[in-house]
Order: C-alpha cells, then sequence, then structure tokens
C-alpha cells in the first residue's frame, strides 16, 4: 500500500463560473428586452412602421393634451425645456411622442415644432401596428 497514495478530492470551479456567468448575460439580455412604456395608458391610431429601439425620451400627450415627459406631467415648454437642456449636456436621446387618439393633432404638431427649434434631431409618433392585410 506504500505506493498507492490517496487522491483528494477536487472541486473544479471553472465549469460552475461558467454557467454563472451565463446565467448573469442572460438576465441581463432579458432585462433589456423587457422595455416597460414608462408614459400613461393611451389609446393610440395605427400605422405602419418599424418600432423604435435603444434609450428614448418618451412625451405623453394626453386626450387632454396634456403633457408628460417620462410619466412626469409638465406643460409643453417644460417638456421643451428638459428635452432641450438634455441635448444640451449631450444626451441626445430620440423623442418618441405617444399621443392619445383623442388628443389634438395640434397640440402634437406644435410640440414637435417647439423641439425642432430647440434643437432635437430625431423626433417620431409612436403607433400601434396596423394588422396585416
Amino acid at each position: 500500500m506504500s505506493g498507492k497514495r490517496k487522491r483528494a478530492v477536487r472541486f473544479e470551479m471553472t465549469p460552475l463560473m461558467d454557467v454563472m456567468f451565463l446565467v448573469l448575460v442572460f438576465f441581463i439580455y432579458s432585462m433589456f428586452e423587457m422595455s416597460v412604456h414608462r408614459g400613461m395608458k393611451v389609446e393610440l391610431p395605427s400605422a405602419g412602421g418599424d418600432p423604435e429601439k435603444g434609450e428614448r425620451l418618451i412625451v405623453t400627450i394626453l386626450a387632454d393634451d396634456t403633457m408628460q415627459l417620462n410619466g412626469v406631467a409638465m406643460p409643453k415648454s417644460g417638456v421643451v425645456e428638459r428635452v432641450a437642456e438634455l441635448y444640451r449636456v449631450g444626451m441626445k436621446f430620440p423623442v418618441l411622442v405617444s399621443g392619445d387618439r383623442r388628443a389634438s393633432l395640434g397640440a402634437g404638431i406644435e410640440l414637435l415644432g417647439e423641439l425642432k427649434k430647440a434643437g432635437v434631431e430625431k423626433a417620431v409618433f409612436q403607433v400601434e401596428r396596423s394588422p396585416a392585410k
């Protein structure tokens, strides 16, 4: 028995760390894919087009033409000032205008005009996808 040594039990951590890293990456990726609309529930008009992805500023126009920026109620001038301030500090996110179907068209057009004057490079309207025919 002197020629046989007992082998110590080894626990390899590398495969466990690989699995944990993949699980972490999966949950982080899932979190980014589950973006939640941060505005109020509005009835969107229908139209075709591709959905916007990535970070963006969401301006909600409610049925009574009041506005919100990322869920915070403020007047139109406040929305434009805040977006312009973000653009000045280099946070040039696209602006997604989520207008209720019952909101006046004039409120949306005026907002777009003022955002353009403030230097916003990209502003789009959020719509529901039209069913394929």
